[in-house]
């Protein structure tokens, strides 16, 4: 078994269910050609190095999988036809894999901690957002407390500088 890299990247407007639509008929290829896919790996919208079909950004994907070799020309196939990807390139990362089921569960497990890291920066956007709009209240809230202890002291600057002269 020889062990193979597609990436590929999709128009970056394409929804999360385009893109999982592209995947599961990927997916089906290599289980109807009896490949044994390994991993895939969202790599998230990315700047182009130049633009593609007026495209400046994409979203990037990266399919590892093992097989003989002869899935690879139904896959750039299916990705020729597809209209929504605008690259993909297929290389030969390992040409003998050896122990193909301790290969499977290194993958599934970069996979869980790749799954688990997206979780998390997911988590940390959403709180950031949320901190963004507490951080703007906070501040309100700190100027109207200042304005209030102003008020309630009863000194204003025009006093100070009375009491100066």
């Amino acid at each position: 078994m020889r062990e193979y890299e597609l990436t590929f990247v999709i128009q970056p407007e394409i929804s999360d269910e385009g893109s999982q639509a592209i995947l599961s008929k990927l997916d089906g290829i290599l289980e109807s050609s009896g490949a044994i896919r390994l991993l895939c790996d969202d790599l998230g919208k990315r700047k182009l190095a130049y633009e593609i079909r007026k495209f400046f950004k994409g979203h990037y994907y990266m399919l590892c999988f093992l097989d003989t070799g002869k899935v690879v020309p139904e896959l750039e196939r299916a990705l020729r036809i597809e209209e929504s990807v605008l690259r993909y390139l297929t290389i030969l990362a390992n040409e003998k894999v050896v122990d193909v089921e301790a290969r499977k569960t290194e993958c599934k497990e970069r996979e869980a901690d790749l799954k688990r890291r997206a979780a998390e920066a997911r988590a940390d956007a959403e709180r950031r957002d949320d901190s963004d709009d507490d951080d703007d209240d906070d501040d309100d809230d700190r100027s109207r407390d200042e304005d209030a202890d102003d008020r309630d002291s009863g000194s204003s600057r025009d006093d100070e500088e009375d009491d100066e002269s």
